[in-house]
């Protein structure tokens, strides 16, 4: 019998008693972390900081934001910090309280539960197969003419890896701003892309105040226990309004530290860098070579598959990826996919080469 439940990349317990696999021999092709494991430096220094837990961290993490201001190339006061961008997206939505958001999907699920959790209405925008899952921006504009005030995008976009580029986020923001809807882009990916300069909209925060961007350290620098997020925005009164909701010393003395050690570790960022942008390219040219699959193009550190064979399904592919301890991501239960996607993240290259193996034998 082939277990029929759907996997989230956190519930590996439950993945171990479904499957009687230790959590720890699972290899999470799900949880889009990068491989390398956290930054090497702060391995290395993290535990001479220790004293720092004696006592309270500074109030306005001045030292952290002016080093994610070097390292993003903003003003540190365009910066807020939380405990994690969740926390950010909730302070968010309880300040601005859109009545009526428009969410760019499929995509995450936390923006319409916040959106939920403050009083407000969630419409979907579907990106399609027939364009890829590229943005049409002029449906979408078409789309926020009714009534919207919170425009919601993820980019690049989980899980479909699709980007927006500079271009086209002008010109949302130029008819957002006409229409005074706000956009909150979330970034999480965003250092995983090639051409990141013309993905990031963080030099776009200097001319539109209608725009707030999230990132945070769970993903590129693979540190999703330390709970470190960070919001950009041109909005000052915005952010001193989320500054003054949000509870004193959310961030503890060592996530502090460690964002100031991890933001600097320039030889940990470029291997990174390095080691994903290849493994993209060579894993996507093996997918488009197999008749099985079909992937879409990919620009963040995972990439979103098709199955193209009839009797197969995506749980079919969970299903036998796990048998050899490869946990990948079945994507039936996003908004607009079935079970004919899953997507999987980039590993090390002997990790994607078992997966690549596993994958050719279905």
């Amino acid at each position: 019998m082939k277990p029929k439940e759907h996997f989230h990349g956190s519930d590996l317990e439950e993945i171990e008693r479904t499957y009687g696999i230790k959590k720890e021999d699972i290899i999470q092709f799900s949880a889009n972390v990068n491989p390398l494991g956290v930054s090497f430096r702060l391995r290395e220094t993290l535990t001479s900081h220790i004293d720092a837990i004696t006592a309270y961290p500074d109030r306005e993490y001045t030292a952290l934001r002016q080093c994610i201001a070097r390292y993003t190339g903003t003003d540190f006061r365009n910066i807020v910090v939380g405990n994690g961008s969740t926390e950010l997206i909730s302070l968010f939505i309880q300040i601005t309280h859109p009545d009526k958001a428009l969410i760019v999907g499929p995509t995450y699920s936390e923006y319409e539960r916040e959106v939920a959790m403050g009083g407000g209405r969630s419409h979907y925008f579907s990106l399609t197969e027939a364009s890829e899952f590229e943005l049409d921006t002029a449906s979408l504009t078409e789309e926020l003419s009714h009534n919207v005030d919170l425009l919601v995008l993820c980019n690049p976009n989980n899980p479909t890896s699709s980007v927006i580029k500079h271009s086209q986020m002008r010109e949302i923001l130029d008819y957002c701003k006409r229409k005074s809807i706000t956009v909150l882009v979330d970034e999480t990916y965003v250092e995983f892309t090639e051409d990141m300069e013309n993905v990031t909209a963080i030099p776009l925060t200097e001319y539109y105040n209608n725009i707030i961007i999230l990132r945070g350290i769970s993903k590129f620098f693979a540190a999703p226990g330390l709970r470190l997020g960070y919001a950009i925005c041109g909005n000052r009164d915005l952010l001193r309004e989320i500054d003054q909701r949000k509870n004193p010393w959310t961030i503890n003395s060592l996530a502090a530290i460690a964002g100031e050690i991890m933001f600097t570790d320039t030889e940990y960022i470029q291997r990174t860098k390095e080691l994903i942008h290849a493994e993209r390219h060579r894993i996507y040219q093996q997918l488009e070579a197999s008749p099985a699959f079909q992937p879409y193009q990919a620009h963040a550190n995972f990439v979103l598959v098709k199955i193209l064979k009839e009797d197969l399904s995506s749980s079919d592919v969970f299903d036998a990826a796990i048998r050899q301890n490869l946990m990948i991501r079945d994507c039936s239960t996003f908004p607009f996919l079935n079970d004919k996607y899953f997507r999987f993240c980039f590993m090390l290259p002997e990790q994607n080469d078992a997966l690549m193996r596993a994958l050719i034998k279905l």
